[in-house]
């Protein structure tokens, strides 16, 4: 509403205008790379075994939204509401447009397949609310989003997907 009385102003004064509105969460933070999704609950029954467990199957998902800058990972830093965290050490690189699954468990990294583990088998991500926290290596927020899963699971599959 406010946009469409920005524009009938500037009309009603002869001036063309370009106005140009975005979600406010795509905005938030100047960063090219943005949380894409989180598979905060692993299908079936938790365990943290890394033998037998499903800590694999809880991952975020980091994607580079540009279309002409590729990223190294290596310094950035996810953290969730209680301060667990993760950087990545070691070089990943995210071509424009790429994405990088970071799973729970241990494996072995691949840029040919978009993985990086977490080498760790206790879940981060709560089931029922969090918060997931995105760093660039300079300390500053790159992404941030709270989820619970009343509001923010409609379908109740355990993922929920940020910045399409």
């Amino acid at each position: 509403m406010r946009i469409r009385s920005l524009l009938a102003v500037t009309a009603a004064a002869g001036a063309v205008a370009v106005v140009a509105a975005a979600p406010a969460e795509a905005t938030e933070y100047a960063s090219i790379l943005k949380i894409k999704g989180v598979q905060y609950d692993a299908p079936g029954r938790d365990s943290n075994s890394c033998s037998t467990g499903n800590t694999r199957n809880e991952y975020l998902t980091i994607k580079n939204y540009s279309r002409s800058t590729t990223v190294n990972l290596k310094g950035y830093v996810v953290k969730d509401a209680a301060g667990n965290r993760f950087t990545f050490g070691s070089n990943h690189y995210l071509q424009p447009g790429d994405y990088v699954k970071l799973r729970g468990g241990r494996g072995t990294d691949s840029d040919a397949n978009n993985v990086v583990y977490r080498q760790n088998c206790n879940f981060i991500w709560n089931n029922d609310k969090d918060t997931i926290y995105l760093y660039k290596p300079s300390g500053a927020r790159a992404d941030v989003h709270s989820y619970t899963k009343s509001r923010d699971d409609r379908d109740g599959n355990g993922y929920i997907n940020y910045h399409g």
